[in-house]
């Protein structure tokens, strides 16, 4: 995890996003032990009441389960239903902003592959 922390957004809401980040790049798996409130809030100076409520956004989300004694899991499935909603959220939010401004800039969808550097679906995944 990143030990900046950016000023717009509560740091328990940027812990958790980097939780999220974790997971959907596959640094995080289904069953793996999340990093322990105490070492957490040690390592990056916080107050463990801040991580603790950052992971419990998470077990609020049904991403990981809290095993009494033992830590907190990634729950199995977490990974495919954060690509599930966070593709919603893309399709539903992001897309139509940058269409917009595709839009508003005269760009040809078609050229902009070539134009970036980038050809075919380099990085995509489908699981």
């Amino acid at each position: 995890m990143d030990p900046k922390w950016n000023a717009d957004q509560p740091i328990y809401r940027q812990l958790r996003d980097r939780v999220v980040a974790m997971i959907l790049e596959g640094v995080l798996s289904d069953g793996d032990a999340l990093p322990s409130v105490r070492n957490v809030a040690a390592e990056y100076r916080l107050n463990p009441l801040t991580v603790l409520k950052g992971y419990q956004e998470l077990v609020d989300e049904g991403l990981v389960e809290k095993k009494r004694g033992r830590g907190m899991f990634v729950n199995e499935g977490a990974r495919k239903q954060l690509l599930t909603d966070e593709r919603k959220r893309f399709i539903e939010i992001e897309w139509p902003a940058v269409l917009e401004t595709i839009s508003r800039l005269d760009l040809d969808l078609k050229e902009l592959p070539q134009a970036t550097g980038q050809t075919g679906n380099a990085g995509a995944q489908d699981d």
